[in-house]
């Protein structure tokens, strides 16, 4: 924070020239200097007004208010007015891609708890996979999010969290009643059951009961949600939020009846301008529990600064702001389907090779975040663009172009970046499991076909078999997982734009999204 020339410090009124906090640690105690923070803030002033006052950081502002009102909330008080009951023009999400740019403010959703998730995501979980009267059990309620729309929408709401804090903001959340039009509408209005509770033990849920599990778990290290709670997910590093989310999945599958939904909203991190990727490794945590893919849904954050400052650090520092999340529906399976196993024989990927020396690429201006929403009559010219001006500059660029007629296996040397291109065709398991052989095969000889700090593109599309979801892009980044030269830079999100002109082609959402996997040869 900047140094403050001269103001009035708020327990004393005397004027102060140099920092205010400096003077108010030396004359007042760090209990009347926290409270002096809160005051402000209750009075409405912003966070980089308190911070740039009191000389503090973001970080320590939240610590203080967690620590004062046992929850990480943005807004010390909150309206009691209800404005609407339903979102304006709502209608249900048909593709994988899911975005909203207004968080939603209907009823009692506002967003006083921080890192709460957008009401449209379990308005559109519970209208898609749950029925008037079933049971949704939100085991990370936060501030009650979930229960709010389960009590809307005429489903029954078990709700839990760890701290006390979050439990007493979905209380006071859930202090409404509906109109008699909105229970006429819905059907029954169901008072939601919030009590303080462990996600990863569950004991007094029954087996076999759920019907929908819609969470929105703590991110590894991401934003402390509660002051020294002991099992606070939100406080550990990676490998242990793993560990502990492994935990909440063997529990999920326990409660769930057969056929039941488990809805689980998770981001990735980054660590020294590499991606960290949280949101794959906790789709696999879920998997190796039993759970079926159903859908894997990509939640688009809109609050990433793409202009200014934050673009020239992207540019400079060569990193995307994170701006995306993964929206896994998983399913209980019924006992006849455990142990089934997809066709692991290997169709033969046939490939093409293209390259040429780059003398600079010249353009508009480059994506900044992890989603990419390119128009889709030059969507591959756009990524091409981006992958070049940031990634390649002057030097050899590969492209591998699958499908071809013939197999090609030569590939010029030294490249600055080796793009391979995902298959054009509709794709089979086989010919994904090929697909995986040929990008591996390529890696592996990324040491010749790499210049030194060269990258390694490896494309990829979720796809669908046997009335499962083939996460192409987990499982690419765990086949690639073996090549410890190669380093994940990114996990790059590309959108077409405007993709509800196309009639939606297969059972479930509509896949749009395609994923490029860049890796830093180390």
């Amino acid at each position: 924070m900047r140094e403050i020339k001269e103001q009035q410090c708020p327990l004393c009124h005397r004027r102060v020239i140099g920092t205010l906090r400096s003077h108010m640690l030396q004359e007042h105690s760090e209990a009347e200097f926290r409270r002096a923070i809160l005051a402000d803030k209750e009075l409405g002033m912003s966070d980089p007004e308190i911070g740039e006052r009191y000389g503090i950081s973001f970080g320590t502002l939240q610590q203080i208010i967690t620590e004062a009102y046992g929850a990480n909330i943005s807004v010390l008080k909150r309206s009691k007015s209800i404005k609407r009951w339903h979102p304006p023009n709502f209608r249900q999400e048909t593709t994988t891609v899911w975005s909203f740019k207004q968080r939603g403010d209907w009823a009692t959703h506002n967003g006083r708890y921080r890192g709460n998730w957008s009401p449209y995501i379990p308005r559109n979980i519970i209208l898609k996979y749950s029925q008037p009267g079933d049971v949704v059990l939100d085991y990370f309620v936060g501030g009650g999010t979930t229960a709010v729309e389960a009590k809307l929408l005429g489903r029954r709401c078990i709700a839990r969290d760890i701290n006390p804090g979050a439990v007493g903001i979905t209380l006071e959340n859930l202090k409404f009643s509906p109109p008699r039009r909105l229970e006429e509408a819905q059907g029954k209005v169901y008072e939601p059951e919030v009590e303080v509770g462990d996600a990863r033990y569950l004991s007094d849920i029954k087996s076999n009961t759920i019907d929908l599990i819609c969470a929105h778990p703590p991110y590894a290290g991401i934003i402390r949600y509660s002051a020294k709670i002991p099992g606070d997910l939100s406080a550990l590093p990676g490998e242990d939020f793993l560990r502990e989310m492994g935990k909440v999945a063997l529990e999920s599958f326990r409660v769930l009846k057969p056929g039941g939904k488990c809805a689980i909203l998770v981001g990735d991190a980054r660590h020294s301008k590499h991606v960290v990727p949280i949101g794959f490794r906790t789709i696999r945590v879920f998997l190796d529990t039993g759970f079926i893919l159903r859908e894997l849904v990509i939640k688009r954050q809109h609050n990433c600064r793409t202009t200014g400052f934050w673009y020239a650090r992207s540019i400079r520092h060569n990193f995307l702001l994170l701006a995306h999340e993964y929206l896994p529906i998983f399913e209980k399976p019924h006992s006849e389907q455990v142990g089934e196993q997809l066709s692991l024989w290997e169709q033969e990927i046939p490939y093409r090779i293209r390259w040429e020396e780059i003398q600079g690429v010249e353009g508009e201006n480059l994506e900044t975040t992890t989603v990419w929403v390119l128009p889709k009559d030059r969507l591959e010219q756009e990524v091409r663009r981006n992958l070049l001006q940031r990634f390649c500059g002057k030097g050899k660029f590969t492209e591998v172009y699958c499908d071809a007629d013939v197999s090609l296996t030569s590939v010029e040397r030294g490249a600055k970046l080796l793009w391979i291109h995902w298959p054009l065709r509709p794709m089979s398991y086989p010919g994904f499991a090929g697909y995986r052989k040929m990008a591996l095969q390529l890696a592996y000889q990324s040491e010749v076909l790499l210049s030194r700090n060269g990258f390694l593109v490896v494309e990829a599309q979720d796809f669908r078999e046997e009335d499962k979801l083939i996460p192409a892009g987990l499982l690419l980044y765990e086949a690639l997982a073996s090549k410890p030269d190669l380093a994940l830079k990114e996990i790059v999100i590309v959108v077409p734009e405007d993709p509800f002109e196309a009639e939606p082609s297969e059972p479930g959402l509509t896949i749009i999204h395609k994923y490029l996997l860049i890796y830093l040869k180390k």
